[in-house]
């Protein structure tokens, strides 16, 4: 194994703070990996990771290297796909929420492949914020508020939400006409992951946002179900026009109140901070970029 690459298992094994872990990202035997982190400390003649039976984690000469390596990769990485027109390769690693994969994502990938034949990607699925560093992922797609970080954030787009019900439910509770004539209805309850509150229904008026908490008799603390149980009749609910589109367009949902719109929500792409971004991690935040803007 060359000098880069031990650098970059070893950067591999200071994120994922595991020598199996790391082995099972490169694709690598567990031995090499331990064997390339040894032969690195000794060539360097320190050591880099401190080892305990449950984690690993870098040394203060450890910590320092690690950054030197990242960007020793990166202009490696740039220096090669300069010439011949080379282009990015590699794995790269999403977290997305699936909702915006299954309606904006997904339905993009095929022109990315077309444009980046020897990228692959890995994408995983959640709602709950992460350590992108700590758990491998290269960039995450989220909607909505952010918690304070030191990821950086770029938005992409704004997603326009309303307010809105089955006909059925409207048939029971009645039909609002005004923010201050909700007595009686109820809400279904989307849960914070984050923080564990229910989010009240609100609206801006007069260009001020208002909180109206209504009883939720039903909870849940996610997209899809929430979603779900709104088309079952159980209350209403304040989603993104793009994910009510078919039920607003087949009359299974109604919407309501549409003087008064719920605020938008933002769209962000986040990535760690501290560490030089590879050409496919580039790329792929570009492409990104491109197809919120023409959507």
């Amino acid at each position: 194994m060359d000098r880069f690459d031990a650098m970059r298992v070893f950067v591999r094994v200071v994120e994922r703070r595991s020598f199996s872990l790391a082995a099972d990202d490169l694709g690598l035997p567990r031995s090499t990996v331990t064997d390339a982190v040894k032969g690195l400390e000794a060539r360097l003649g320190v050591r880099l990771l401190e080892r305990t039976t449950r984690t690993v984690r870098p040394t203060l000469d450890g910590e320092a290297h690690y950054r030197r390596c990242l960007a020793l990769i990166s202009d490696l990485e740039d220096a090669e796909g300069a010439f011949g027109g080379a282009r990015p390769k590699g794995l790269l690693r999403l977290e997305v929420q699936g909702t915006l994969a299954r309606h904006f994502l997904l339905p993009n990938l095929p022109g990315f492949f077309a444009e980046y034949p020897d990228i692959e990607i890995t994408m995983s699925e959640s709602d709950r914020f992460i350590d992108l560093i700590r758990e491998g992922v290269d960039c995450v797609l989220r909607f909505g508020k952010l918690p304070d970080s030191d990821m950086i954030a770029r938005q992409v787009t704004m997603l326009e939400r309303l307010t809105c019900a089955t006909p059925d439910y409207f048939a029971r509770f009645g039909t609002p006409t005004d923010p201050f004539a909700l007595d009686g209805h109820r809400m279904i309850g989307i849960r914070s992951l984050t923080t564990g509150r229910l989010r009240p229904i609100e609206f801006v008026i007069d260009g001020e946002l208002k909180q109206f908490p209504l009883p939720a008799p039903m909870a849940v603390t996610g997209p899809e179900s929430y979603l779900a149980c709104a088309k079952l009749g159980l209350g209403l609910v304040q989603v993104p026009r793009f994910h009510a589109e078919a039920d607003l367009a087949n009359g299974t949902l109604i919407p309501v109140l549409q003087r008064w719109p719920p605020p938008s929500v933002p769209v962000n792409l986040l990535y760690p901070r501290n560490r030089q971004l590879s050409p496919r991690v580039r790329v792929f935040i570009d492409y990104v970029m491109r197809m919120f803007a023409r959507s």
